[in-house]
């Protein structure tokens, strides 16, 4: 298979990349910086290609749809978490334009081109948040970068929840608490939360990377959720979760659909 992993230069998109190919899939990691996507590669074993994409900008994600031909596996996994209010080159608050826009138009723009599933990596945090649709991207509200990549992971169960709507096979693969360099640009606080705290107690890579890889395989039904099954689905083996019902709720993942089209300029 050829399975495009965004984010794949680091933490536990890293960790799937190595695997997939050491599992004799072709790999092409589409990542922001390819110096460090080659030096990914370069502790790797297996035919794995570096691309550059940018995530908060969508000219980036259409030059990069538009050097696919095509691929079985799309997965989501890049991502942000704990940044101050900033946002894409697009406007968008950046949490949501990364995390979940920029995988939207990502995912529309390659469409029919996606031989197989699309794969969006979760977050557990999704269940203390709702979606404000009337002020998405935060120019009203008073910012906070936690409920901002909250909002943002609702936004990705609620992509996948009308992809499958949708007759496409998606998945969803929720790493648990894993340790990775996704604090590094968050507050103090949250940077010293996930060098002191999170290292201690959290999965490696290798482990957070075991919901994706399941999902990359499962014969399950599109739509699927697969996290850790330990306590609050943290840590431990991957099995399917049933996701709350904010998550799947038809009309929050059309209207959300819809909003995205408009923000994006993409469809499938």
């Amino acid at each position: 298979m050829r399975i495009v992993i965004t984010g794949g230069n680091s933490g536990v998109g890293r960790a799937t990349a190595s695997a997939m190919a050491a599992a004799g899939h072709e790999v092409i990691i589409a990542c922001r910086s390819l110096a460090k996507g080659h030096e990914a590669v370069s502790s790797m074993a297996g035919d794995v290609t570096v691309a550059q994409l940018d995530l908060a900008d969508l000219r980036s994600v259409r030059k990069f749809a538009d050097s696919v031909d095509y691929v079985d596996v799309l997965v989501n996994n890049a991502g942000v978490l704990g940044l101050p209010l900033t946002r894409t080159v697009d406007g968008f608050e950046t949490h949501f334009g990364v995390n979940h826009l920029g995988h939207f138009a990502l995912t529309c723009l390659l469409g029919q081109r996606i031989r197989g599933r699309v794969v969006s990596v979760a977050s557990s945090n999704h269940r203390m948040s709702r979606l404000h649709f009337e002020d998405l991207n935060w120019l009203r509200r008073r910012y906070n970068a936690w409920a901002a990549y909250g909002e943002s992971k609702l936004a990705n169960m609620l992509f996948v929840s009308e992809l499958a709507r949708r007759n496409r096979s998606a998945y969803l693969s929720d790493p648990g608490m894993t340790a990775t360099s996704i604090t590094d640009h968050g507050s103090a606080g949250l940077r010293w939360a996930g060098k002191e705290i999170a290292h201690r107690i959290a999965q490696t890579p290798a482990q957070g990377a075991r919901s994706t890889i399941q999902a990359i395989s499962t014969d399950l039904s599109s739509g699927a959720y697969i996290a850790p099954r330990g306590p609050f689905h943290q840590w431990g083996i991957p099995s399917v979760v049933r996701p709350v019902a904010k998550a799947v709720d038809p009309a929050s993942a059309q209207r959300l659909w819809e909003m995205s089209v408009e923000l994006t300029g993409c469809d499938w």
